[in-house]
């Protein structure tokens, strides 16, 4: 667990991410991160929750259809 100190930035707050929970997460400088808000909290991932959501539901099209797919694939 990183411990984070917010700062101000000009009229704003941010927070500066030490390079062990870049790395964590994959992210560099100019990538976007997402706030996902849950019931223990808040979680603060680069995948945005609803592409995440539609990735989930063509598997479960490919899971359901697989033989379906297998046959058109031919």
């Amino acid at each position: 667990m990183a411990t984070l100190k917010l700062r101000a930035i000009g009229n704003s707050v941010g927070v500066v991410l030490p390079k062990e929970v870049l790395a964590r997460l994959r992210v560099a400088e100019g990538d976007v991160l997402h706030v996902v808000d849950t019931k223990d909290g808040v979680i603060l991932t680069p995948l945005d929750a609803r592409v995440a959501e539609q990735v989930e539901a063509g598997r479960e099209i490919m899971r359901r259809y697989r033989d379906t797919l297998s046959i058109l694939a031919k």
